[in-house]
């Protein structure tokens, strides 16, 4: 009967903070929520910025902006979640919210993960080829790099959801964990889970592979450009702005290929939940303030909303 839903599960139990003493449970309830808040809210800033600042309609924002909008929907794809089952002690998540959760989550990785590729491929053009940057960088290629990159999610997400569907979980049904993660219900399937590990390894893989490479030899290649730079005020400029984003590129990445490609052997569910963590909520609340708060127009058009919101109140 391979392939059938033979599952006898109808729900999971997301055991979450509860694993921790009640101390740790309420101080990390209080840093998902204040991290929610900040990610929700720079985020949503600087999407009303960039929108209301004719200055900021350019290539380089609009893939800000959208990075902004997955951002907004990666966290509210599991802290709230979070948030609720501390809230009313409800662990409970159905077979067909835990397969939905995982549906999102994998797309706005994805998206994460291709944004991140597109706007290291921006900052290459425009430092390597400025005068062709409004040759090459048009407005159609921007909105198909972007639709595009929501078609590939969409697949690859929809691809790993059915792939678990189709698994049979008739035994134990608490995930150690706070959100339905891959990896995690596998381990609790009473089906065979080669084909499964063997689409994370190859297409999941793949993907998260070539966006990755794109932005190392971007980085790579602007960063040989840099060098040739005279001015080192101009040097200094390029290569910190270039290192931030570095470095919100290494946690994304290191902190998936930890959790997803290493055997599972090696994973434990203490050091899965830090790891998850870091790229569910860390880097999207990091994001505004690494890809913005540097940038002298981006200040300034946030300074100008928040002047319009304060005038408009009194």
């Amino acid at each position: 009967m391979e392939g059938t839903n033979l599952s006898s599960v109808s729900e999971f139990l997301l055991l979450g903070l509860s694993r921790q003493p009640q101390q740790q449970q309420q101080l990390l309830f209080l840093l998902f929520l204040i991290m929610y808040l900040a990610t929700v809210l720079g985020n949503l800033l600087i999407i009303l910025a960039i929108s209301t600042d004719s200055r900021l309609h350019t290539p380089m924002y609009f893939f800000l902006s959208n990075l902004s909008s997955v951002d907004v929907c990666f966290s509210s794809t599991t802290v709230p979640k979070v948030l609720a089952i501390h809230i009313l002690r409800n662990q409970a998540i159905s077979f067909s919210g835990c397969l939905t959760q995982i549906y999102f989550i994998c797309v706005f990785v994805e998206m994460d993960n291709f944004l991140l590729a597109v706007m290291a491929y921006d900052r290459f053009v425009a430092i390597c080829h400025p005068l062709h940057y409004t040759t090459k960088m048009t407005h159609q290629l921007c909105v198909l790099l972007v639709v595009g990159s929501w078609v590939v999610a969409n697949m690859n997400a929809l691809l790993h959801t059915l792939l678990m569907a189709r698994l049979s979980f008739c035994g134990d049904n608490v995930i150690p964990h706070f959100f339905c993660d891959v990896t995690p219900l596998l381990k609790l399937s009473c089906s065979d889970t080669h084909l499964n590990d063997l689409m994370i390894l190859v297409v999941a893989g793949l993907i998260m592979l070539a966006p990755f490479v794109c932005i190392l030899v971007s980085y790579i290649l602007i960063a040989c450009a840099v060098l040739s730079v005279s001015s080192t005020g101009g040097r200094w400029k390029a290569f910190s702005t270039c290192g931030s984003h570095l470095a919100v590129v290494c946690l994304f990445y290191g902190t998936i290929i930890s959790l997803y490609f290493n055997p599972s052997s090696s994973h434990s569910p203490g050091r899965d939940m830090a790891a998850a963590m870091m790229y569910t909520v860390v880097t999207p609340m990091l994001n505004p303030f690494i890809y913005s708060l540097r940038n002298r127009d981006m200040k300034g058009a946030l300074r100008k909303v928040l002047t319009m919101r304060f005038v408009s109140k009194q």
